[in-house]
């Protein structure tokens, strides 16, 4: 259950890493997010809801490595019942270049069951190098750094959340793909993902106007089949993940927007 919570969770950024860039810090034209902004999400496995979760983009800017930077978080639990019998109260974080939506610091603070990890992870865009050092759970101090090379401008899953709120979906007809890479967990991924097109989806915040979107999963343990995930964003300005719905070997689970605050741009929200 543990792991099942944790997957769902990461469906919010899933379809969101980079498409990538050819030079260091290059600026990023966007209108879709500001700071103050916070989403919250329902989580449910079948018809029971076992957790929430929520995204929120800090009100105010930080400088790292002298370049100022939003701080995005997402805190994600299980309630209830659910909680009692397999408790999840995670927080993931990162300082993202508000010009290049890169990441210069991430971090993970996990707390399932008697299972605890702490990790921090920092991105050096100038020589394309990752270091991610991991706390020892004994000593509280932390273990030697793994260093990574990496791809110009490679993104986290936070960072890549911002930047796929500023793509452009009016141009791709429907069935069109797209190659997607980020990292995650010490390996570097690749994904494509199918243009649904657009429709109307319901959630606990209203009902939307959406761009549909398909992940293509490959073979593993979790998701049943290459079309186990369906992602709804939203079909305006914003962007923001409204709804996520997945088949997995275990069961249909899903997450979906029920509330909002400091929104950038008007929603498109069916009357």
């Amino acid at each position: 259950m543990k792991k099942l919570f944790q997957s769902i969770v990461l469906f919010l950024p899933l379809c969101s890493f980079t498409l990538g860039d050819s030079s260091i810090y290059t600026p990023i034209q966007y209108n879709s997010f500001a700071r103050g902004e916070r989403l919250d999400y329902k989580v449910n496995f079948g018809v029971f809801s076992i957790g929430e979760a929520q995204m929120v983009i800090d009100d105010k800017f930080y400088k790292i490595n002298h370049r100022e930077c939003y701080k995005v978080d997402v805190y994600g639990k299980t309630t209830g019942m659910v909680g009692w019998l397999a408790s999840v109260n995670d927080h993931w974080g990162a300082y993202v270049d508000s010009s290049a939506l890169v990441p210069h610091i991430s971090y993970r603070k996990i707390r399932e069951g008697k299972y605890k990890k702490d990790e921090v992870v920092r991105f050096d865009h100038r020589v394309n190098l990752i270091e991610a050092k991991v706390k020892n759970k004994k000593t509280g101090e932390y273990k030697e750094p793994k260093v990574y090379v990496a791809p110009k401008e490679i993104r986290d899953m936070l960072a890549g959340y911002l930047y796929m709120r500023t793509i452009d979906f009016s141009k791709m007809k429907k069935g069109d793909t797209f190659k997607i890479s980020g990292f995650f967990e010490d390996e570097f991924y690749e994904l494509n993902i199918r243009y649904k097109g657009k429709e109307k989806v319901k959630t606990k915040a209203g009902k939307f106007r959406a761009i549909k979107l398909e992940p293509i999963m490959p073979n593993n343990k979790l998701f049943d089949g290459e079309d186990s995930i369906l992602a709804w964003i939203s079909d305006d300005e914003n962007k923001i993940p409204l709804k996520v719905q997945a088949k997995m070997f275990i069961g249909n689970a899903g997450i979906e927007l029920r509330g909002y605050q400091d929104i950038k741009n008007p929603l498109n929200i069916v009357k």
